[in-house]
């Protein structure tokens, strides 16, 4: 999945074979937001623990599929790539390239934000950051 195994930078999260399709697991000391993982169709996702739209911890919220839906205001953001599905979000949210092997799961400490319309004129819209 990611060429970050022998890169110095990566985070490694541990052991994570035991994390079934359909669960997620937090990381609150992992980056500044803290990381959510989530185990989708035999595949692991990481996202930043944090909702683009009401700074609630994501890894609160119920994984639908390749959805992660927030516990707070039900914003909903695709684990694949952290975009946003709709309202009331906003932005997408940063996701990180993860790498599972041998026992060890390891992410890469850059992230990529996908699904952001900021440049799109959508009327008011209300954010909390």
């Amino acid at each position: 999945m990611s060429d970050d195994a022998g890169d110095a930078s990566a985070i490694e999260l541990g052991d994570l074979s035991d994390l079934a399709d359909g669960q997620l697991r937090a990381f609150p000391d992992v980056g500044e937001l803290g990381v959510v993982v989530c185990r989708v169709a035999g595949v692991l996702h990481a996202l930043e623990d944090n909702c683009s739209h009401a700074d609630t911890p994501l890894s609160e919220g119920r994984l639908r599929g390749n959805v992660l839906v927030c516990p707070l205001h039900g914003a909903q953001f695709d684990v694949r790539d952290g975009s946003h599905q709709g309202p009331p979000a906003w932005e997408g949210v940063a996701c990180h390239r993860i790498d599972e092997a041998g026992g060890s799961t390891r992410i890469s400490r850059s992230s990529t934000r996908a699904g952001s319309i900021e440049s799109e004129d959508v009327g008011g819209r209300f954010q909390t950051r």
